[in-house]
């Protein structure tokens, strides 16, 4: 493989570009090829995949992204020590036993959708999944967030968030696009986040005693021992975490949906399962491997982009500085000898005895290595706590249901998911 033999073919949207890299995926787990003028590495075997991001981060990383006039210096798009000591004072938040302090917040935002369909489907009248789903997974980190339910003002505020979001390129260095209002949803976002910050300070203020933890109060206390976090950085942070707090768990929860609508007989044998199964932990494996089986098929985070600092060898064949090197968990998860069947929805494949690889890599719907995806933890918890109380109790039916999908930013379902309702009896 050199990179004067890699293919060259025109990329003049997201959805083709993902023909692109599965042509290219054929080749084998590394591919050598072009987009433009850029010479590109393509990474779907595991073993590449865990060498490029757990291995040698340090070789391979983040430059230019994507979503920087969004996020600023939040998180996801800080490189070096800023990145490390910012991602110390969050971990512990969404770990396993850190996300147990926000499932109040969780349960309440999952009970107010579950009442939203209770209420539709008693009067017969139709509900948009999409919007259900954004809904909740706003509201849930809006709430862990700043202690308070997400309210209808602020919800139409940060619409801008979904506007910028939709504009942003595939990967670092591409254009946005240019149809959507992006600046003035920036100036939305700015003015809801820096009102929200304010808010904060003053209650602060008020309150020195029995504080409710908060994300945003935490930010607020490192702000008064580390000069680093200023006013703007707070700002990206609270920004990084709603966006990354809800986009990905919302997608995943449309697309489950849509999963369970073209294949009435797993929605079917998944109901079985569930009224038969003996106990709580039971039943949240059938949901858990639902949410796994979606991530495979559809992991929000479908091409993790990274650039080669430096001169290396991956697998054999020279990587030159420069160089971009695309992950591709969407092929990774597709690879026959991998997954048998790949395309075959399967959550059998997450329950005990079921067949999938071994390989740490062979499933990163959240990402590896250091930088693999913060807030997996909450994420799967949330979508949890929702789905019990949903998929026992509704059936919707989507009308028409999306048959395509849209590789941007994120992996989303092209349409509405507008749905009738039908009660479940168990």
């Amino acid at each position: 493989m050199t990179l004067d033999e890699a293919k060259s073919p025109p990329v003049q949207s997201s959805n083709n570009m993902i023909e692109l890299l599965r042509e290219a995926a054929e080749d084998g787990p590394l591919t050598a090829l072009r987009i433009g003028d850029r010479p590109c590495v393509l990474v779907t075997g595991p073993e590449q995949t865990q060498q490029v991001l757990a291995r040698r981060p340090d070789v391979y990383v983040k430059r230019g992204h994507r979503a920087r006039r969004l996020l600023g210096d939040g998180l996801i798009s800080a490189t070096g020590e800023p990145w490390k000591s910012q991602r110390r004072l969050l971990q512990a938040q969404f770990t396993v036993a850190g996300t147990k302090r926000w499932g109040q917040h969780i349960a309440a935002a999952a009970e107010r959708i579950a009442h939203r369909w209770e209420t539709a489907v008693t009067a017969a009248t139709p509900v948009d999944v999409g919007q259900d789903m954004r809904f909740f997974a706003l509201d849930t980190i809006w709430r862990s967030l700043t202690g308070a339910a997400l309210d209808e003002v602020t919800q139409r505020e940060l619409d801008a968030v979904d506007t910028v979001v939709a504009s942003l390129p595939t990967t670092a260095g591409g254009a946005s696009d240019p149809s959507l209002a992006v600046d003035a949803a920036l100036r939305q976002i700015d003015i809801t986040a820096h009102r929200v910050i304010a808010s904060a300070r003053a209650h602060r203020a008020r309150e020195t005693s029995d504080r409710s933890p908060t994300l945003l109060g935490l930010l607020l206390d490192a702000s008064e021992g580390d000069p680093h976090y200023t006013d703007r950085l707070i700002r990206d942070e609270l920004v990084t975490l709603l966006v990354a707090g809800h986009e990905t768990t919302a997608q995943t929860l449309c697309w489950l949906f849509v999963l369970l609508d073209r294949h009435p007989d797993v929605h079917e044998q998944f109901l079985t399962a569930y009224a038969a199964a003996p106990d709580t932990a039971r039943r949240d494996a059938l949901l858990g491997a639902l949410v796994q089986e979606t991530l495979r098929l559809y992991p929000a985070v479908w091409l993790i982009p990274r650039h080669a600092a430096e001169d290396d060898v991956l697998d054999g064949h020279p990587v030159a500085a420069g160089t971009s090197v695309l992950v591709c968990p969407y092929l990774t998860h597709r690879i026959p000898a991998l997954w048998p069947d790949p395309e075959r929805f399967d959550p059998s494949r997450f329950l005990p005895g079921g067949e999938r690889p071994t390989h740490p890599a062979a499933f990163q719907p959240f990402g590896i290595g250091a930088r693999a995806c913060l807030g997996q933890h909450f994420a799967l918890r949330e979508t949890v706590t929702l789905l019990r109380l949903l998929l026992p109790a509704y059936r919707p039916s989507l009308t028409p249901a999306p048959r395509t999908a849209v590789f941007g930013a994120n992996l989303r379902p092209q349409g509405s998911l507008r749905a009738t309702l039908t009660r479940v009896s168990l």
